[in-house]
């Protein structure tokens, strides 16, 4: 399976020019990509003005990614700010290779630091999406600090799980750490995708990573404004979780 990491710099709260510049991005996407991942609140960046940025189901951002795929032919993963009826979401879209959603992950751990509780709801469930029979498990930013999210993706014994974030540079060395960390732990792929630039309050240098299940850094893009590639071999997974059964072996206390 063939990734693409989509490291970019987002204008702050410009969702029209952001998509400008994802489509120059992907104008010239490599063959045989299954899959291409954003960062989070993808057109928008890390704000907390949900009130005014936020779509309903049938609201422009969700259009355009649903659009890209189907013209791309392969699935994405981006970020949306999401109106539910008038409940705020930081959250995640999968949307298949004919543009149709396939899976949708809230948020669970909003950044209580950047008051990120205040103005969104947090999501309540676990959610698995899937590519062809491997499955994948979803996660925003955050989550990334709470290793009992990760156990509930490989007791579903997912393959990949997958971070979408905005993880500033002053804290990036504990992005890294973690993402090897939860690959570790669940012997699984462990993807990052992070995001690049200024917006009103952090700097970011991307950092967006892939680790195998045994933990070795296979992807480190550094500050660079490019889709990154990588492929995946599910085996390695089962190889991994065959030979080593630590997941077998975990008690609850």
């Amino acid at each position: 399976m063939k990734i693409g990491l989509v490291q970019f710099s987002p204008l702050w709260e410009n969702k029209i020019k952001n998509m400008e510049q994802i489509d120059k991005l992907v104008s010239e996407v490599e063959s045989n990509t299954s899959m291409i991942i954003f960062p989070e609140m993808t057109l928008t960046g890390f704000t907390m003005n949900s009130k005014s940025v936020a779509e309903e189901i049938d609201g422009i951002s969700i259009k355009y990614f649903m659009n890209l795929a189907g013209n791309l032919n392969l699935d994405i993963i981006a970020g949306v700010v999401e109106n539910d009826g008038g409940i705020f979401f930081n959250s995640l879209f999968h949307f298949d290779s004919k543009g149709l959603i396939k899976a949708i992950y809230r948020k669970i751990h909003p950044f209580s630091l950047a008051k990120e509780d205040e103005s969104f709801t947090n999501g309540n469930e676990i959610v698995t999406s899937a590519y062809g029979n491997n499955k994948i498990g979803l996660s925003i930013c955050y989550d990334l600090r709470f290793p009992e999210l990760f156990r509930f993706y490989a007791k579903e014994k997912a393959e990949l799980m997958i971070n979408i974030a905005n993880w500033p540079v002053k804290r990036i060395e504990h992005w890294k750490y973690l993402l090897k960390a939860r690959a570790i732990e669940n012997q699984c792929f462990m993807l990052g995708v992070n995001r690049i630039g200024n917006d009103p309050y952090q700097t970011y240098n991307g950092c967006s990573a892939l680790f195998n299940p045994m933990g070795e850094n296979i992807l480190m893009c550094k500050n660079e404004e490019k889709i990154f590639y990588a492929n995946l071999n599910f085996d390695e997974v089962e190889d991994v979780r065959k030979k080593l059964g630590f997941l077998n072996d975990i008690r609850m206390i």
